[in-house]
């Protein structure tokens, strides 16, 4: 496979930490598939793109090594991670078991204006289904992604840290790439709100159990996309 290429011709960093921002333009790249899966990651042409010498490009690749969206092997070098199956039943069974106790969490340590401000978020999801035929929104990072807001909310830092910094970018880009394939965006809609009621009534054990099944469905769901991707695309 050749290493993939980025077709404009000089991308601005400004951060004053470069190799977190090349990071966090990378990790982008890759879960939306601006990089593909697979693709080699050519230093010397990333470099060049971002204008930036190798020593930060490196630190950056490193970082998403962590992430689990990069993989390096000796005399190979950098590819970007390829999805399978089983890679995502084992990292959904993580994601179950910590995403439900982070509910549990945040089901006692959510303020009153969070519980508000999430609400509205489930508002604003609904209204863009309504506005596009149930057509699916493919949740954004940070703020308007509500598993993140959950986690977030559960004050639990080493919880926070292995949800979003271990697991984060690897469940966006499954999300992602099967989004097109899976059916019924008013059930996880639906799935949404319940936790959040629970959460908003303090009932810990009730959120903790709907999160629980909310993400093993999405796992459901997601091997029967990942399958179906399989299956269609030419061999």
């Amino acid at each position: 496979m050749k290493p993939f290429v980025f077709m404009n011709n000089l991308i601005s960093i400004k951060s004053a930490t470069l190799s977190e921002d090349i990071a966090q333009q990378l990790t982008n790249a890759i879960v939306t598939g601006h990089i593909p899966q697979g693709s080699k990651i050519s230093e010397p042409e990333l470099a060049k793109q971002y204008g930036v010498s190798r020593g930060p490009l490196r630190e950056a690749i490193v970082k998403l090594e962590g992430l689990g969206l990069v993989t390096r092997t000796a005399n190979v070098g950098a590819r970007v991670i390829q999805l399978n199956i089983q890679d995502m039943l084992d990292t959904f069974t993580m994601r179950e078991a910590l995403e439900g106790m982070a509910a549990r969490l945040a089901a006692t340590t959510m303020s009153g204006e969070e519980v508000k401000s999430l609400y509205q978020l489930i508002d604003k999801h609904q209204a863009h289904l309504d506005a596009n035929q149930d057509d699916h929104y493919v949740q954004q990072g940070g703020n308007d992604d509500f598993h993140l807001r959950i986690i977030h909310a559960s004050r639990n830092t080493k919880l926070i840290r292995l949800l979003t910094e271990e697991l984060y970018a690897v469940i966006r880009m499954y999300r992602r790439h099967t989004a097109d394939q899976r059916s019924d965006p008013r059930q996880a809609l639906r799935e949404h709100r319940a936790i959040l009621d629970a959460i908003a009534n303090h009932e810990g054990d009730l959120a903790e159990l709907l999160m629980r099944r909310h993400i093993s469905r999405a796992s459901h769901l997601l091997k029967q996309a990942m399958e179906h991707v399989s299956v269609a695309s030419p061999s």
